[in-house]
């Protein structure tokens, strides 16, 4: 447990150059340049993100291509109700809300699916005290590699250590 952001980017620094796996970081806020120090692969989210928002744009501009042009075409401001491309300037908002929404509710429920936070999951957190004020590093140590490790924590500024 550490008390300190910046002993933790140590600890966990410090315990990565001697090769000692970390399993998970608990924190109660984002800690800037924590994955990079973990070795953490950048996130795809951003990916998906871009994959949800075309998809709703597909949808919108299908939505009212079939809505505005073969359904029931009016005219309205003396737009031409016969061409998707000519009414295109007037589609645009609503083709970037609709991207903005896919995007946005997307990517929620990836995260979401992703992180298995669902209603009824039990919490994984080993100390609810991570959701306050200290930060959490965890290990899966074998023996040969306890010591080593203990040593790391104690010099890097752990305020608790325990041992299960």
């Amino acid at each position: 447990m550490y008390d300190d952001d910046v002993k933790l980017l140590d600890g966990v620094k410090a315990l990565r150059a001697s090769e000692i796996h970390i399993v998970d970081v608990y924190s109660p806020y984002p800690v800037h340049g924590l994955d990079t120090a973990m070795g953490l692969p950048r996130t795809r989210l951003a990916i998906c993100a871009f994959i949800y928002a075309m998809t709703g744009l597909a949808a919108a501009a299908t939505m009212m291509w079939y809505m505005m042009i073969v359904d029931w075409p009016m005219n309205i401001g003396g737009k031409p109700s016969f061409s998707f491309i000519q009414n295109l300037p007037s589609f645009v908002p609503i083709l970037f809300e609709a991207s903005v929404f896919c995007a946005a509710h997307g990517i929620v429920i990836t995260f979401l699916l992703r992180s298995w936070v669902l209603p009824g999951v039990s919490n994984k957190n080993p100390d609810p005290r991570t959701t306050d004020d200290l930060h959490l590093l965890e290990l899966n140590l074998n023996d040969k590699e306890a010591s080593e490790a203990l040593k790391i924590l104690e010099n890097s500024g752990a305020k608790e250590i325990n041992e299960k």
